[in-house]
């Protein structure tokens, strides 16, 4: 089970670096356009953080920490809706792309720092 929480890992790891990538590839057009991979990249984060929280007794020594899973779950998944929400419109309103933007970062932040 361990070599699947580590699967999982990497797939959550790819996942999260694509949503940030097809963030940042819109910063400079004009108008900002949402792109599918956000919304499909945030569900596959979603799914693997859910299976690595699964198999993480079978992976570690220590126990986990349920707070840091709880509030990073929290983090994709308004990342997740927001996407949802803006996905079938022509234009990516800047404060959207920006919120989104900035809660991968703190999610990435969290990840590295608690």
């Amino acid at each position: 089970m361990e070599i699947v929480y580590h699967i999982a890992f990497g797939i959550h790891l790819l996942c999260v670096a694509a949503i940030l990538v097809l963030l940042l590839l819109q910063a400079n057009k004009n108008p900002k356009k949402l792109s599918a991979g956000v919304v499909h990249a945030s569900l596959t984060a979603l799914i693997a953080a859910v299976i690595m929280v699964g198999l993480w007794d079978q992976a570690h020594d220590e126990p986990a920490n349920h707070a840091k899973f709880g509030v990073k779950g929290l983090v994709i998944a308004v990342i997740l809706t927001l996407g949802y929400k803006n996905i079938k419109k022509p234009v990516l309103k800047n404060s959207v792309w920006a919120t989104m933007l900035g809660l991968t970062l703190l999610n990435v932040v969290i990840a590295y720092t608690w």
